[in-house]
C-alpha cells in the first residue's frame, strides 16, 4: 500500500515536470542563455573594432579591475543610488497613501482608481514624451501657467541641479499606481472585526492603523520596494529622451552609462561588464530586502 503511494507521487511528479519542460526550456533559452553570453564577453575586451578579441581570454578580470578605477562609472553608481532610493520611497508612499484614501466601493472611488492607474498601462516612452513637453518651456503648460502667476521656471532639465530629481518625479508619476493596486488588494483581505473592535474600545485612526493595518500591508510593501527597486535600475527610456544622461553625465546613471560604452564605443566587453555588476547588484538587494525580516509579524498573525 505504501509502495503504491509513494509510486503515485512520483508518477504525478514526474507529469508536473513534463508538464512544464517545455516552459523551463523556453524560459532557459530567453534568460539564461543571453545571461551566459553576457558574462562571459565580459571576461574579454571585446570591441566591434577589433572583433579578434571576442574570444581574448588572457586578462578574463581586467573590464571589472578597470571599472573599479573608472571615475565616470562610480559616479554613475552615486547617480543610479540617488534616483532609486527617491523614485522608490515616493512611489511607495505615494501609493500607499492613495490605497488608503481609495479603499471603498463607491463608484466615484472606483472610477478614481481606474483614472490612476492610467500611467503605469502607458509605454515608458509615451511617458517618457508626455514629461518632455511638460519640461520644455517653450511648449509646457505647467511653465505657461508659472509665468502668469509670476514665477518664471527656468528648464529643469538643463539645471544640474534639478535634472536628476525631475527624472525620478517622472519615474514616481509612472508607477505609484503599482504599489497602489498591490496594497488595495491587501486592503480588501484584512478582516474588519480587529479594526472594529479597535475602533469600539475607543482607539484613534492612526493608532489602527499602526497597529491593525500596517501588520497586515507590511509583506505587500516588502514586495513592492522588491520589484521598484528592481524597475529602478531600468529607467533607461526617461534618460535617453528627456537628458541623454546630461547635463554633462549628471543623470547618467549605470546601465546608461553601460549604454554608452556598448553601443556608442563599441566596447562590448567593458559594456557587458558593466552589465554584470548591475545583476549582482540587484541580486545582492534582493536577498537584503527578503532577509529585511518585513514577514515575520505577518506570519505570526
Amino acid at each position: 500500500m505504501q509502495q503504491t503511494k509513494v509510486t503515485w507521487h512520483t508518477r504525478q511528479r514526474n507529469a508536473y515536470l513534463l508538464g512544464l519542460a517545455p516552459s523551463l526550456v523556453v524560459l532557459a533559452a530567453l534568460t539564461l542563455v543571453p545571461a551566459l553570453a553576457l558574462v562571459i564577453t565580459s571576461l574579454t575586451p571585446f570591441s566591434l573594432t577589433h572583433p579578434q578579441t571576442s574570444f581574448n581570454f588572457a586578462h578574463p578580470l581586467q573590464n571589472y579591475q578597470q571599472l573599479l578605477h573608472d571615475d565616470r562609472f562610480l559616479h554613475s553608481l552615486v547617480t543610479q543610488i540617488k534616483l532609486s532610493l527617491f523614485s522608490v520611497f515616493f512611489q511607495v508612499l505615494t501609493g500607499l497613501l492613495l490605497a488608503l484614501l481609495l479603499n471603498g466601493r463607491t463608484w466615484i472611488l472606483q472610477g478614481a482608481r481606474t483614472l490612476l492607474l492610467i500611467p503605469m498601462v502607458l509605454p515608458p516612452i509615451i511617458v517618457a514624451l508626455v514629461w518632455k513637453i511638460i519640461y520644455t518651456p517653450d511648449i509646457s503648460p505647467l511653465h505657461q501657467v508659472l509665468d502668469r502667476l509670476g514665477y518664471p521656471l527656468d528648464s529643469l532639465l538643463a539645471n544640474p541641479s534639478t535634472a536628476l530629481w525631475a527624472i525620478a518625479v517622472a519615474d514616481v508619476w509612472q508607477w505609484f499606481p503599482f504599489t497602489m493596486l498591490m496594497v488595495l488588494a491587501a486592503l480588501q483581505m484584512i478582516p474588519n472585526e480587529p479594526q472594529e473592535a479597535a475602533s469600539l474600545d475607543g482607539a484613534r485612526a492612526f493608532n489602527i492603523f499602526r497597529f491593525i493595518v500596517f501588520p497586515y500591508l507590511k509583506p505587500v510593501l516588502a514586495v513592492c520596494v522588491l520589484f521598484r527597486l528592481i524597475d529602478s535600475f531600468k529607467a533607461f527610456p526617461l534618460i535617453y529622451v528627456l537628458t541623454d544622461g546630461g547635463p554633462g553625465s549628471v543623470t547618467e546613471v549605470t546601465n546608461y552609462y553601460g549604454f554608452i560604452q556598448a553601443f556608442n564605443f563599441s566596447w562590448w566587453g567593458y559594456g557587458s561588464a558593466i552589465a554584470v555588476v548591475i545583476l549582482v547588484g540587484v541580486f545582492v538587494l534582493s536577498w537584503l530586502i527578503g532577509q529585511a525580516g518585513w514577514n515575520n509579524d505577518y506570519k505570526t498573525t
